[in-house]
């Protein structure tokens, strides 16, 4: 097709790979793209939802003092922080998350969680196992309490470790939970019961302990709570066995526990709330629905005013899209219902500096220039008016990640991310797509860039 002033493609109406400009740009985009798709396929177990769209428990402790650590610290709390979630790792959740909050709280939130009440119980529980060295009576006495409660029990857990006497528990310890390498619940050898077999950091240390106690009660305590107390017949080194009437569930936790280590102080849960996996699917639901209508209408706007610039925005945003949620699988992120709001505000930047970047193409445009200096002018000065938005934007996320909690980080996160991705996106991915089509004279027709042909030149006749 000869060109003409009416005419939407040029002479050459394809791209001729000879002269093909900036292949580099090409090949970098390319790689973003691929690289976006590696990162997040498969989508359904890349990005995980949050509590909000799934359905979970969110659970806010309170740490208190003890008499051994009088105060709150930072340095407590993130101790607790640590425990928690190598308790929570051990129940098999996925992607917990514990926000802090002020200085002597946590908020946990569980996503999905199947037994709720036992991750509440394994949270607060303080887990601190002690080994005594105790008087010869106190087998008799624990045994007593444990017919009594077998007798009548309250539940079906009221005769397990945490409801028996606590039996000399003041006694001096000799051994604690701490100084123990691993623990592993498995069947024992007779009953249908479970036990606890450990074994020990400092092997030296433990043989000392019972070489000095033979034929001695050995004391087993958690949380004060009497277990048992096994005789000492011969020195034990580096591996032992709890035993007790443990079940297989109440030996999984109470192994979990231990090995995640015991909680430096007490905590008491002040707020606990169940989110149900059905209105957390219905707001799922609603919220790609809206996402994905409005990303359209946007979508549909920008080649209706800006014709094939703005498809080619198009274009650039469906790749700010893949790296939104590369960036999202790739970081492990928890996508939650706020932060698919900072996810949509972020779009909108990006169509923001989109309309900025082809208003000013067109006024160069109106002004008489070729296509090739209007672009390159209708970039270099809509990219400060650009830049300051999206800079702003990017500070207020900042600031609200640093100083927000929970949800609110979530949104800033998203924010903050966007932001970065839509001027990347504007200022280079778009920039590329229009230099492409303009360097190598594939689309040269003011109409296809939104402009009239009887309006160039109108703006400098009215400058002048």
């Amino acid at each position: 097709m000869l060109r003409h002033r009416g005419a939407l493609f040029s002479r050459d109406a394809y791209v001729n790979w000879n002269r093909f400009k900036n292949p580099l740009k090409a090949l970098t985009v390319l790689a973003i793209v691929a690289l976006c798709l590696w990162a997040m396929l498969p989508i359904n177990k890349k990005i995980h939802l949050g509590l909000d769209l799934q359905g979970g428990v969110r659970v806010l402790l309170q740490l208190n003092p003890n008499p051994q650590v009088p105060q709150i610290n930072s340095q407590v709390q993130a101790q607790v922080e640590q425990v928690i979630q190598n308790r929570i790792n051990g129940l098999g959740v996925t992607e917990p998350i514990i926000t802090r909050v002020g200085f002597d709280r946590l908020l946990v939130e569980l996503p999905a969680v199947k037994d709720p009440d036992e991750a509440t119980r394994t949270m607060k529980e303080v887990a601190q196992l002690e080994f005594k060295i105790v008087p010869e009576d106190v087998v008799t006495k624990a045994e007593a309490a444990l017919n009594v409660c077998k007798a009548n029990p309250k539940d079906a857990k009221a005769c397990g470790y945490v409801n028996r006497g606590a039996y000399d528990a003041s006694g001096a310890v000799v051994y604690s939970g701490a100084e123990l390498k691993s623990a592993l619940p498995a069947p024992a050898q007779y009953g249908n019961v479970w036990e606890i077999r450990f074994t020990t950091k400092d092997p030296g240390k433990f043989v000392e302990i019972t070489r000095k106690n033979l034929h001695r009660p050995l004391g087993i305590f958690l949380d004060k709570h009497y277990i048992e107390a096994p005789s000492i017949n011969a020195q034990i080194g580096s591996e032992g066995v709890i035993q007790g009437s443990f079940t297989q569930e109440t030996a999984m936790v109470l192994a979990n526990e231990l090995n995640a280590g015991a909680l430096p102080v007490g905590i008491t849960i002040i707020e606990n709330d169940t989110i149900g996996p059905t209105l957390g699917a219905i707001d799922l639901k609603k919220s790609l629905y809206a996402s994905m209508f409005g990303l359209g209408l946007v979508l549909i706007f920008m080649i209706l005013v800006y014709r094939l610039p703005g498809f080619l925005a198009d274009v650039a945003l469906i790749v700010y899209v893949l790296m939104m949620l590369g960036l999202l699988a790739s970081a492990k992120a928890t996508l939650t219902l706020p932060g698919i709001a900072g996810f949509v505000l972020s779009i909108g930047m990006a169509v923001d500096a989109n309309v900025l970047i082809f208003e000013r193409l067109k006024e160069e445009l109106w002004s008489g220039k070729s296509l090739r200096a209007a672009v390159r002018t209708g970039f270099a000065r809509a990219f400060s008016a650009v830049f300051d938005s999206h800079f702003t934007t990017i500070v207020g996320a900042g600031v609200l990640f640093m100083l927000g909690t929970g949800t609110v980080k979530g949104f800033a996160y998203t924010l903050f991310w966007g932001t970065v991705f839509s001027l990347v996106t504007a200022v280079f991915i778009t920039r590329f797509f229009v230099d492409m089509l303009v360097d190598n004279d594939l689309v040269t027709a003011p109409p296809a860039y939104g402009v009239n042909p009887a309006d160039i030149g109108t703006l400098a006749k009215a400058g002048a």
